[in-house]
C-alpha cells in the first residue's frame, strides 16, 4: 500500500463515518500521511482527526477512533494506535508494506509521476543571459535548476514549455559590435566594451566567414559584425546548453517583439485596458496601481521604447501563446524586476497570484584549493559553463546546482566534487545505484532470477527493509511537492536520504546466497527490493538530468 493509497483510505473512512451521520464534517479532500521519525510509533502517522475535530465538535481522539474503527477492516492493516492528542499511527502487515516493491518495478520509469498539474500549459523561462558572453556561473545554475525543474513539472503532468529570451536588441547588442569590430581592426577595445580571449576568437572567425568585412565602410562594417557576432554567440550559447543536457523549446528573439510591431500593439492594448498615459512627452504605464513603486515609462520622450515596454511585449506574446502561467527564472541582481512584471500582469487584465511567477537564484561561487576561482582563461573576469564542466563534469554541475534552494548562496568545491568519497553528494548518489547494478550482474551469473511475478513481499520483514520500502512510497509525495513548490533540491535530497537507507539495508540485509547456500524466496525477494530502489535512483536521477551508471 502506498502513501497516496492510504491517503484515500483515510478519505474513504472519513466518508463512511459522515454517511453513517457519526460526523457531521467536509470529507477533506487530502489526506496528509507521513513516515513518523520514531519506528516505534507505526509505519505512517495521519493527522487527520486534529484538522476535523473543530467542525465536527468531538474532541480529537473520539473522531480518530470513529476512522481507526473503519480502517481495521481493511486487509493489510496490521495495528492502528492512537497518540497524543489524536494522532493514527498505522502499521501495515509486512506483505501490504512489501508490495510497495512490486508496484515500483512494475511501474518502472514511471513510478513517481502524476496528473497534479494535468491541464496547465506552464511557460519555464531561464537562463536568457545576454548573447555578448559565454554563460557564466549564474546562468548554469538557472540550466541545472530550470531544465531539472521542466522534467518535474512535466512528470507531475503539466505541458511546459522551455524558452531562453534572447536580449538581442538595445545599447549591449551595440557595445558587443562595436567590441568585436575593435578587435578585429587592432584597436583597444572601448572602455564600457566587452573583453576577454572569446571577443577575439570571434572577431576573428567573422573576419573569416564574411570576406572583405575589413574594406567596408565603417558604419556597414560594424552592423556586420554586430550580425554576424549575435549569430555566432546564440551558437555557441546553443551548443554549451545543449552539451549541459538542456533543450529549450523555444529561442525567442527579443528584436523579433520590434520588428513584428508587438511592443507598439502591447502599447495599445494596455492604453485600452486603461492604464497607459501620456505626461511630458513620454508613454508611461500606471503601475503603481498594482504595487509597483513607481510608474512605468514605455516610450521615452525622444520615441525610443524602453526594455519595460519590450517587458509588456513579451509577457502579453505568451499568453497570446496560450500560456497559462509564465515562469520567469531570474538571478539575485533583479529583485526590482518582480514588482514591474507582476504589475505588468495585472494591467494586463491577468491575476499576477497565479499567471506569473518570479524565482530569484542567488549567486554561485567556485573554490579550489581553499580558495575562491575568480577567473576564466577564455572570458576574463567570469567562470564559463565550459569552465564548470571541465572542472568538475555534467553530472556534478548539474546534481550539486540543483541540490541547493535557489534563494541561497552556494559554494562549490571543486576537490569535494571530484572525489570518489562519500562526501561527494552526486558520487554519493550514483555510487549507490551502480552498486544495485552490480548486485544485479552477480545475481545474473549465478542464475537467480527475481519477478514481480513470482514475489513474495511478506518476506520483507526486518527494520531495514521497512525503512527502504517506507523510503520508495515517499517518491512521487517528493516529486509532486517539488514541482509545486518549484524546488528541484527536494528530489536531490530525497535521492541522498534514500541512498542512505539503502546502504544501511545493504549492510544488513545479506542479498545473494553466499557460498553453497541455497536460493531461497527470501534472495528473491530482497532482489527485486534492490531492483526497485535501482528504479526510484534512475527517475530521480534523471530528473535532475543527471546520469545513473552502471558501474563506477
Amino acid at each position: 500500500m502506498t502513501p497516496a493509497e492510504l491517503s484515500q483510505a483515510v478519505q474513504a473512512a472519513v466518508s463512511a463515518a459522515v454517511e453513517a451521520g457519526e460526523l457531521t464534517v467536509a470529507v477533506p479532500e487530502t489526506v496528509n500521511v507521513e513516515r513518523p521519525k520514531n519506528r516505534d510509533h507505526g509505519d505512517y502517522a495521519v493527522n487527520v482527526a486534529l484538522q476535523l475535530a473543530k467542525a465536527a465538535g468531538k474532541p480529537p481522539r473520539q473522531v480518530a477512533e470513529l476512522v481507526a474503527a473503519r480502517l481495521r477492516e481493511l486487509p493489510g492493516i496490521a495495528k492502528i494506535d492512537i497518540a497524543g492528542p489524536g494522532f493514527l499511527n498505522i502499521t501495515l502487515d509486512a506483505a501490504t508494506q512489501g508490495e510497495l516493491a512490486r508496484t515500483v518495478v512494475t511501474a518502472g520509469a514511471q513510478y513517481g509521476h502524476g496528473d497534479a498539474f494535468a491541464g496547465q500549459k506552464i511557460n519555464l523561462e531561464f537562463v536568457s543571459a545576454n548573447p555578448t558572453g559565454p554563460i557564466h556561473i549564474g546562468g548554469v545554475r538557472w540550466a541545472a535548476v530550470g531544465d531539472s525543474l521542466a522534467r518535474i513539472l512535466r512528470a507531475c503532468g503539466a505541458d511546459v514549455t522551455t524558452e531562453y529570451y534572447i536580449n538581442d536588441a538595445g545599447v549591449q547588442i551595440s557595445k558587443f559590435g562595436t567590441s568585436l569590430q575593435a578587435a578585429a581592426n587592432g584597436r583597444p577595445v572601448p572602455e564600457d566594451g566587452y573583453v576577454g580571449e572569446y571577443i577575439n576568437d570571434i572577431a576573428a572567425e567573422i573576419v573569416k566567414q564574411v570576406p572583405g568585412i575589413l574594406e567596408l565602410d565603417d558604419a556597414t562594417q560594424l552592423e556586420s559584425f554586430r550580425t554576424e557576432g549575435l549569430r555566432l554567440m546564440v551558437a555557441e550559447i546553443q551548443r554549451s546548453m545543449e552539451e549541459f543536457g538542456v533543450h529549450f523549446d523555444v529561442w525567442f528573439s527579443e528584436k523579433s517583439l520590434h520588428d513584428s510591431g508587438a511592443v507598439e500593439k502591447a502599447v495599445e492594448r494596455l492604453r485600452e485596458q486603461g492604464h497607459v498615459y501620456d505626461q511630458d512627452g513620454a508613454v508611461w504605464l500606471r503601475t503603481t496601481d498594482f504595487g509597483d513603486d513607481k510608474d512605468r515609462v514605455l516610450i521615452k520622450a525622444d520615441g525610443d521604447t524602453t526594455y519595460f515596454a519590450s517587458d509588456a511585449a513579451y509577457y502579453l506574446n505568451k499568453r497570446d501563446r496560450g500560456n497559462d502561467v509564465s515562469v520567469y527564472m531570474l538571478g539575485a541582481d533583479h529583485h526590482g524586476y518582480v514588482g514591474r512584471l507582476k504589475a505588468i500582469v495585472a494591467c494586463a487584465g491577468d491575476d499576477p497570484s497565479h499567471n506569473i511567477e518570479v524565482l530569484i537564484g542567488q549567486f554561485v561561487k567556485m573554490l579550489k584549493d581553499g580558495e575562491e576561482v575568480r577567473m576564466s582563461k577564455r572570458a576574463g573576469n567570469i567562470i564559463t559553463i565550459d569552465d564548470v564542466v571541465d572542472w568538475i563534469g555534467v553530472d556534478a554541475a548539474r546534481y550539486s546546482l540543483a541540490r541547493v534552494p535557489t534563494d541561497s548562496t552556494l559554494t562549490l568545491d571543486i576537490d569535494v566534487l571530484t572525489s570518489q568519497t562519500k562526501d561527494n553528494p552526486v558520487y554519493y548518489v550514483q555510487y549507490a545505484h551502480a552498486r544495485m547494478c552490480s548486485i544485479a550482474r552477480n545475481a545474473a551469473e549465478m542464475g537467480i532470477e527475481s519477478t514481480a511475478e513470482d514475489f513474495k513481499p511478506e518476506l520483507l520483514s526486518t527494520p531495514w527493509e521497512n525503512q527502504l520500502l517506507g523510503q520508495l512510497g515517499k517518491f512521487p509525495g517528493v516529486l509532486a511537492s517539488a514541482g509545486e513548490l518549484r524546488e528541484a533540491h527536494r528530489v536531490a535530497r530525497y535521492l541522498e536520504e534514500l541512498a542512505g537507507d539503502y546502504h544501511r539495508f545493504y549492510e544488513n540485509c545479506w542479498v545473494l546466497p553466499r557460498g553453497d547456500e541455497e536460493v531461497t524466496d527470501l534472495n528473491r525477494a530482497r532482489l527485486l527490493l534492490v531492483e526497485a530502489t535501482r528504479t526510484v535512483f534512475a527517475n530521480g536521477l534523471g530528473l535532475l538530468g543527471v546520469s545513473a551508471p552502471e558501474r563506477m
